[in-house]
Parts: C-alpha cells; sequence; structure tokens
C-alpha cells in the first residue's frame, strides 16, 4: 500500500484555500503549477463524473465538494490501483492546512515505475503545488523550487522520449 502526503500550513482562511482547489483546470487555476508541469485538463469543468488527467496519469473526478476537497480515481498509467485528493481543513488560528493525499496499491507495471519514476516527479510536482498556493494566497513570492538531480534527469528523459 502507497500512502504519500504533502500539506502546507497556510496562513489563510480555509474558505480561501478551498477557491484555489476550485480552480483546478480551470481558466484561472491557483493551485496546479502548470507552468512547470504538464497541465490538468478535463473534459468538462471540474464536477464529479470529469475525466482527464495531466501528462501520462489519467483520472476521474470521483468526489468533489467545492471549497473543501475533490477526489480523483486513478486510470492511469498501469498497475495504478487507488485515488489522489486535495483537501482543506481549518485550523483554530484561522489559518488552515491544504493536503494533497494518494493512496493507493500497486500492481505490475507500477511495483517498478511509481518508486522509480513517479514517485520522484510527483513529489516534486506537490511541493511546486503547494508552493503556488502559498503565493496565491499572498505568501510572497519565493524563487522557484530547485529539482533534485533525478528529478530534472527524468524529466529530461521523459521530454526526449515525447518528441
Amino acid at each position: 500500500m502507497v500512502l504519500n502526503v504533502h500539506e502546507r500550513r497556510l496562513a489563510a482562511p480555509a474558505a480561501r484555500a478551498g477557491a484555489l482547489i476550485d480552480s483546478l483546470a480551470g481558466q484561472d487555476d491557483r493551485l496546479w503549477p502548470h507552468d512547470r508541469w504538464p497541465a490538468m485538463r478535463f473534459d468538462r469543468p471540474l464536477q464529479v463524473g470529469a475525466e482527464g488527467g495531466h501528462g501520462p496519469v489519467r483520472y476521474r473526478v470521483e468526489h468533489y465538494r467545492p471549497g473543501t476537497r475533490v477526489r480523483f480515481r486513478f486510470r492511469a498509467p498501469a498497475g495504478f490501483d487507488g485515488y489522489h485528493e486535495y483537501e482543506v481543513r481549518p485550523l483554530g488560528d484561522g489559518g488552515c492546512v491544504l493536503r494533497h493525499s494518494l493512496v493507493m496499491s500497486t500492481r505490475p507495471p507500477a511495483w517498478l515505475t511509481w518508486p522509480l519514476v513517479f514517485r520522484p516527479l510527483h513529489d516534486a510536482l506537490l511541493e511546486d503545488s503547494l508552493d503556488k498556493a502559498e503565493l496565491s494566497l499572498g505568501a510572497g513570492p519565493r524563487p522557484p523550487r530547485r529539482w533534485s538531480v533525478r528529478v530534472r534527469l527524468l524529466r529530461s528523459l521523459a521530454s526526449a522520449v515525447s518528441r
């Protein structure tokens, strides 16, 4: 079983962070780091039943509670059985936590592709997403995160293969 969680404490009300979730794959997407990664796209606006994904990762919107949570059920790549989701949880101090969770079991070929290829890319993408959330909520500009050598190598290889 794979449980991969990325979260960021934000100095903003949960409703403002929830609006970032609602903007996913829209014209004014303020959460997905589409400036550095393949854009998240769907066959219709964000809603239950919308199908799409980013790059080679495909999924279907399984659950959506505006301003609070969206869950995506994997359809590809092969061997990914589970979901990923964004959710916002309010904190007592007026801030909130924005969390992304990936929960899945793997079967071949994902036994190899998840740890060797997808996990390092996923981890870098999610940290970029949470950085974008902070920036969108007024935390101030910060330089783009420097990816690890492994992530830069995998992105170069993926770029060469897609040509």
